[in-house]
């Protein structure tokens, strides 16, 4: 396996695909963590119990090469980036700013975020193997008893429309509020809380896609 500098210093221009190949080389959640940002404290990968080959890693980490450019594409306004899952293997994070999505201390969908799940959720119809966490969070005004309640139903208002929208609820694997646990910015500043209160969604190889590509059929 090459060294860990190497792999660090390389990462920036590597793609999912060749990603998934060093990964599924035996770099496992170890490797993923260095060449790609980890999913978190969030539960994030299908379970099944061995290490995935070196040619099945290069055909999930090309198919979610293809459903986060499907998703960059459909949503304009949220940030899409490539994280890795519990697994080691590539996945999607979709990060949906809640000043979009939620009026302050609301969890009702706004029209705007109604049209933009629309979208979202025909690239989720387009990947029917894949799974989807999805994460709710607050910024730290306020105390937990609100807070992890609020967070939650942020994430059910997610899951809802999206089901809604004609996505099986069988994707959803987690729905999931977070409160104020997970800040990605300092919540000292208007700013920095804005960031805070958010929704995550994951996109990430389900058992069956992992199958498939450990077969060879996954495309």
């Amino acid at each position: 396996m090459c060294g860990l500098v190497l792999i660090f210093s390389a990462c920036g221009s590597m793609n999912n695909t060749t990603k998934g190949g060093l990964i599924g080389a035996g770099g496992g959640a170890l490797l993923g963590g260095i060449i790609g940002k980890v999913a978190g404290n969030t539960a994030v990968g299908a379970a099944i119990g061995t290490a995935v080959g070196t040619g099945a890693g290069v055909l999930i980490g090309k198919k979610m090469d293809k459903a986060k450019a499907a998703a960059a594409a459909a949503v304009q306004d949220a940030t899409v980036e490539e994280v890795t899952d519990n697994n080691g293997l590539s996945a999607v994070k979709v990060t949906f700013d809640s000043g979009i999505l939620f009026k302050t201390n609301k969890s009702d969908l706004s029209t705007e975020a109604k049209n933009s799940l629309v979208k979202f959720a025909g690239v989720l119809k387009q990947y029917p193997d894949i799974d989807v966490a999805i994460y709710g969070h607050t910024d730290n005004t306020g105390t937990d008893a609100i807070n992890l309640p609020l967070s939650l139903a942020r994430a059910k208002s997610v899951s809802s429309y999206l089901e809604s929208c004609g996505v099986s609820n069988t994707k959803f694997k987690a729905v999931e509020g977070q409160g104020a646990t997970q800040p990605v910015a300092t919540n000292d500043t208007k700013e920095g809380r804005a960031q805070n209160r958010r929704v995550e969604v994951y996109m990430y190889a389900s058992a069956d896609m992992i199958k498939a590509a450990e077969a060879g059929t996954l495309n």
